[in-house]
């Protein structure tokens, strides 16, 4: 199979989706009104709530949900072929990413920027809202301490990339001043910007003195520093430190001067990106073959149904909906930017997992090098993103880009995406914490920089947690094989929120009932499955029980929550007065 077809197939589906499936999701389910009065005019404080051009507001979200997730996942989903991965993120980005990103931020938008965790009292009750900011807090401090390790062992294995990554903080900086003091245009900076971040990243790539490679700083590989730790170590130590003093920073800075201007120089960068891929698809020759199964019998686990807790972002995801109705409906500055913000950053996500299965289904020679290097889930789990920035290099090789530079942008791309993640997370847990403080009388966790220190600090404990068999630093990955399972079950409670909604607005809900009663079940089945058969130590596995319980709390408190939505769905009638008027 050509990959060509398939990426046409993709980008087809996604552009009839998103010109015709959320025009009508917009004009006929969330009826969005260019009158509106936004929180961002309603609140604005200059540092949360910042009316925001619509293509700004779309490069900061679409680079906050986009991250490396959306680059793993699918990387490592294609272990059971290609078909299940190309079909769920296609058909999941139209269907169910769309309608839930969009959903979550006009809904956060209706009701004065409020969180998604915030907005569950309102619709189901106190005790839904405590239930609901608890699996949110496990979820974003996994993706702070996870993010932070990716982004550590990125700048270890690429040590080039670290200038250009490094070079676009000061560019940002001053792009947000000379855009919120001067009135100027944000484009020509930006892409100036990039450019010069590329230069910086072409340059170091050929000239190993502007490589910043701890490792050597520390002796090499094979030599031992204080406290008994390798030189790889204490490099991911220096970079882990590095990492969060930048998003204590940049997590408390308003919008304007740091995160928007950066998220939207990335916003280029995928672009940029994307289109190298894309063309490097086209102009390849002969065209590249996918060499991998389109489907597999295995024997260690099952595609039914991991594969959609494995492939999340891309799909559906549901931190998408804390970066909505975080950050994003508090910039949003007409309610009918909501469409292109909300939706197309979903087809954004989607195009970024697409050309993934592509490049990493490309990259092997033959259908038996692919089984080679997927030969289990474990080891599919642990080398996906080696094997789409290998992939990813070889198809930009096919446009005269040297492989060395190939790779160190592709470096360069995926980390600026995880520092957005990073830092978009970071501050999505100050504002649950600060929550947590109101609910609980606690005046002192409302403060900002309170709220920022515990939540940099427990993601820095957790980094720091002796963690699995990827080294020092790793520690979160203790806790991530809750990811997937509570990401989704997160985006499932979200979607049954836009539903009650929309119900008592008198609205249709099938088109957000339908992907909300298929990913909880997909869900709950698999997370039902990881709690009891593989965490537990009844099924094959070793008793693993910081994850049985973490799982089962969250299993627990989710049931919960449905099962107070559903007697509260039962009692209601449609057209109840909203809670929103």
């Amino acid at each position: 199979m050509p990959a060509i077809v398939l990426a046409i197939i993709g980008l087809v589906v996604f552009a009839l989706g998103y010109r015709y499936y959320s025009k009508f999701i917009a004009e006929r389910i969330y009826r969005l009104d260019p009158n509106f009065r936004t929180p961002a005019h309603q609140f604005r404080d200059g540092v949360d709530f910042v009316p925001t051009n619509k293509w700004v507001l779309w490069g900061h979200h679409f680079t906050s949900v986009a991250g490396a997730a959306p680059i793993v996942g699918p990387a490592v989903a294609v272990y059971w072929g290609w078909l299940p991965a190309f079909l769920w993120v296609v058909l999941g980005t139209v269907f169910a990413a769309g309608v839930h990103d969009f959903g979550t931020l006009v809904l956060s938008v209706r009701n004065k920027g409020q969180s998604i965790g915030t907005l569950a009292e309102r619709i189901i009750g106190r005790r839904a809202k405590l239930l609901f900011l608890f699996i949110i807090l496990i979820l974003v401090l996994m993706v702070n301490a996870v993010f932070a390790w990716v982004i550590s062992n990125l700048f270890v294995t690429f040590p080039a990339s670290v200038l250009a990554v490094f070079i676009q903080i000061p560019l940002a900086i001053w792009i947000g001043y000379s855009v919120n003091k001067k009135g100027k245009s944000m484009l020509f900076p930006s892409l100036a910007a990039l450019f010069v971040m590329y230069a910086a990243a072409v340059i170091a790539s050929q000239i190993p003195a502007l490589q910043i490679d701890l490792v050597t700083y520390f002796g090499g590989e094979g030599a031992v520093g204080p406290l008994g730790l390798g030189a790889v170590s204490w490099a991911f130590l220096v970079w882990i430190a590095i990492l969060m003093i930048y998003v204590y920073i940049a997590s408390i800075l308003p919008v304007w001067k740091l995160l928007q201007p950066r998220d939207y120089i990335n916003s280029h960068q995928l672009v940029v990106g994307l289109a190298i891929l894309y063309l490097g698809l086209l102009f390849t020759w002969p065209a590249p073959e996918v060499t991998a199964p389109a489907t597999r019998d295995v024997s260690d686990v099952s595609w039914f149904p991991l594969l959609f807790i494995t492939i999340a972002c891309g799909a559906i995801s549901g931190f998408h909906g804390l970066v909505s109705s975080g950050t994003s409906s508090k910039q949003l500055n007409k309610e009918t930017d909501a469409r292109f913000v909300g939706y197309f950053g979903a087809i954004g996500e989607g195009t970024l997992a697409l050309i993934t299965i592509l490049a990493v289904t490309t990259f092997f020679a033959t259908q038996s090098d692919f089984l080679a290097a997927y030969e289990s889930y474990t080891v599919a789990n642990a080398d996906g993103l080696t094997h789409f920035i290998g992939g990813a290099g070889l198809l930009a090789t096919s446009l005269g880009i040297p492989a060395a530079t190939a790779e160190t942008i592709v470096a360069v791309i995926v980390v600026s995406f995880a520092a957005t993640t990073l830092d978009t997370s970071v501050r999505l847990m100050r504002y649950i914490i600060s929550e947590l403080g109101q609910e609980y009388k606690a005046p002192m966790l409302t403060k900002k920089h309170v709220a920022t220190s515990i939540a940099v600090g427990a993601s820095t404990l957790l980094v720091l947690t002796p963690g699995d068999d990827r080294g020092f630093g790793s520690g979160g990955y203790l806790l991530w094989p809750l990811f997937g399972t509570s990401n989704q079950l997160l985006a499932g409670i979200s979607l049954l929120l836009i539903s009650i909604w929309l119900r008592r607005k008198g609205r249709a809900i099938l088109y957000t009932l339908i992907p909300m009663i298929f990913l909880l079940f997909m869900t709950l089945w698999a997370m039902a499955s990881q709690v009891f058969f593989e965490w537990s130590g009844y099924g094959e596995g070793d008793t693993q029980l910081l994850l049985f319980v973490l799982g089962a709390i969250i299993l627990g408190f989710t049931i919960w929550i449905l099962l107070e939505a559903i007697a509260l769905f039962r009692k209601e009638s449609p057209n109840q007065k909203p809670f929103d008027e």
